[in-house]
């Protein structure tokens, strides 16, 4: 194990990717976790010569830097759906067949497609998603007839769905069918509940942008690791996260 302060177990099994504090909470739970060959108790803090295994495997801790994490930005296509699942056709994993452990931030429905970040960091996931409340995501949207003045300003003001009304957000037009939406929440498939409370049906969407974080020239189907600057960004700006809402 890296030269560290000693962690508590769960966040330790959080921080190597293999799951989330609270999966891990569960697993102990279940006596699925050794430390040294003994059941540990919750609460248990792991030091630097401590061997932690979960159904018998050894659990390597993280670097003290992270430099063994691995975070990437891919461009989901439609069809590919956002779980770790394998036994799911089409799951994300398979798609992007990469050598670590990675895990999706948030999702992306099915027939959407766009940008995604997935990561072996377990300890950042927690961190985006508490802060996502606080961050922009672009889309860029198709709807199935010509959208009015009206219906803009409505998306624009916000909508009752799901027993709340949206928070106002940023809609301009692109198109006869088209328009890009900024939010800085995650409802519930949000984008297309809120059209077909107006009368619409998307027809296509696409994430364009997470915070900094944008596609550029990454086809469907392809991904790329952050780059340094990327990561220092995304590190900072989700340090004060607090509050959890699920992704879009």
């Amino acid at each position: 194990m890296s030269d560290q302060a000693p962690k508590r177990l769960n966040k330790y099994i959080s921080d190597t990717g293999l799951c989330s504090r609270r999966e891990a909470d569960k697993l102990i739970d279940q006596k699925r976790v050794s430390v040294n060959n003994h059941p540990p108790e919750l609460g248990t803090k792991i030091g630097p010569n401590d061997i932690v295994k979960v159904d018998g495997k050894i659990v390597g801790a993280v670097a003290k830097d992270k430099s063994d994490r691995v975070y990437i930005v891919y461009n989901k296509p439609i069809g590919i759906t956002c779980t770790t699942e394998r036994h799911v056709k089409g799951n994300i994993i398979d798609a992007i067949g990469h050598k670590a452990r990675i895990f999706p931030v948030g999702r992306l429905d099915k027939p959407s497609e766009g940008l995604i970040i997935l990561t072996s960091d377990g300890d950042i996931v927690n961190k985006i998603l508490r802060a996502e409340n606080a961050h922009d995501k672009e889309y860029e949207v198709t709807v199935n007839q010509p959208i009015s003045e009206r219906f803009v300003k409505r998306m624009a003001r916000g909508v009752p769905i799901l027993g709340t009304v949206t928070k106002p957000c940023v809609v301009k037009p692109t198109g006869k069918n088209t328009f890009t939406i900024i939010l800085t929440q995650g409802l519930n498939r949000q984008i297309r509940r809120m059209c077909e409370f107006l009368g619409y049906e998307v027809t296509k969407l696409k994430r364009t942008r997470i915070m900094h974080l944008e596609l550029k020239a990454l086809k469907p189907g392809q991904w790329r690791n952050l780059t340094q600057h990327e990561l220092t960004t995304l590190q900072n700006a989700v340090k004060a996260s607090s509050k959890t809402a699920p992704s879009n």
